[in-house]
């Protein structure tokens, strides 16, 4: 089954949100977001490829049969660098480019098994995502001069020749006892939303709320960072085309229309965007950066755009860069602290009330 952890999920941090990177990438059109708050899944349709957890930005997707950490620790272990979907994985869209590079990096060659697609009935988008994935991620490994690294597709055809034992419905039954009978209740309940043939709808629950205001890295992100500290480090740090770059970036604040609103750092779901105790600045870790593009959509003067180009140093040499520095004052009005990028002297509560006050008085601006 495919689960959504809505309290994960980026549009759960601002209606606002354009994410829908499961909806695109989805070969059965099981998932649809539209304008819906947060996604809504057809169990039925979905095949559970595992494309939609490779391309979610903060891991708000998984699945119950596939775990991709897991996974990569297992890998790791295994003599052989086949990627297979005979072998290893649902799909090898299921994995992300920083799974792909970090095992690329500790492996030093992946093999990309791509027999099977030409017959897939999910190689519309899953056969395209694979592909994109292995550009994106030879590109990098090249950008950060891992000559001895490889990633290569090839038309393997993998085959398993160890027996598959079946299990028929009386060992079943019998196999359910205090132990399993809630793990059977949960299959249960699975299989009916299977059959349902409806999209299910999530909401934000109590314990949803609570992750909202969490700070989490990703898993992938962390398997990244520790890859990154075994990989050699280059002579020259090469800039990439930022375009290229799905699962990271880098970016410019335009102090002219910057609002000190603090909305950008708040909503970021990673803490890539982060502020002090006296909210008087802004600060951006481009290596905790998950390109959710969430700090954008809640931008209102958009002031925060995305740079076109990225320095690998940033894998090798993560620096903390200040985007923006406020000034920090009392609020003539109500004397409470807060933060400005421009002259005035009333905090914006204040500001908004007195704006209102002169507009029922039909005092104009300036007097």
């Amino acid at each position: 089954m495919l689960e959504l952890n809505a309290g994960y999920c980026v549009r759960s941090l601002s209606t606002q949100s354009t994410c829908n990177n499961c909806e695109v990438v989805c070969p059965t059109d099981a998932i649809v977001v539209g304008d819906n708050p947060l996604p809504m899944i057809n169990f039925s349709s979905c095949v559970e490829c595992g494309a939609c957890v490779g391309v979610c930005p903060s891991e708000a997707l998984t699945l119950e049969s596939f775990n991709t950490t897991n996974f990569f620790f297992d890998f790791l272990e295994d003599e052989a660098s086949v990627i297979s979907c005979r072998k290893n994985v649902p799909c090898i869209a299921v994995l992300s480019i920083e799974h792909i590079i970090s095992l690329a990096i500790l492996k030093k060659e992946l093999v990309f098994d791509m027999g099977y697609c030409q017959n897939c009935d999910i190689a519309s988008t899953c056969h395209k995502q694979i592909v994109q994935n292995y550009e994106e991620a030879s590109y990098l490994l090249e950008a950060m001069l891992q000559d001895d690294v490889v990633i290569k597709l090839e038309n393997t055809c993998y085959k398993d020749e160890s027996a598959q034992e079946s299990v028929d419905r009386r060992e079943f039954l019998r196999n359910i006892n205090l132990q399993t009978i809630a793990k059977t209740k949960h299959s249960f309940e699975n299989e009916v939303k299977k059959a349902s043939d409806e999209l299910s709808e999530h909401t934000l629950e109590k314990t949803d709320i609570a992750l909202l205001r969490q700070k989490k890295i990703p898993h992938k992100r962390k398997l990244f960072f520790s890859a990154m500290k075994r990989a050699e480090k280059p002579s020259v740090f090469h800039v990439v085309d930022a375009s290229e770059v799905s699962f990271t970036s880098q970016k410019i604040m335009d102090e002219s229309v910057c609002t000190a609103c603090q909305m950008c750092y708040r909503v970021c779901p990673s803490g890539a965007l982060n502020s002090d105790i006296k909210n008087s600045k802004i600060d951006f870790d481009p290596f905790l950066c998950i390109k959710c593009h969430i700090c954008h959509d809640v931008c209102e003067p958009n002031a925060l755009t995305l740079s076109n180009a990225y320095n690998v140093k940033e894998f090798f040499e993560p620096a903390v860069q200040n985007l923006i520095s406020f000034h920090v004052r009392r609020c003539n009005e109500c004397n409470m602290i807060f933060s400005v990028n421009n002259d005035d002297t009333l905090c914006y509560r204040c500001k908004v009330e007195d704006e209102e006050a002169r507009s029922l008085w039909g005092i104009k601006e300036g007097i």
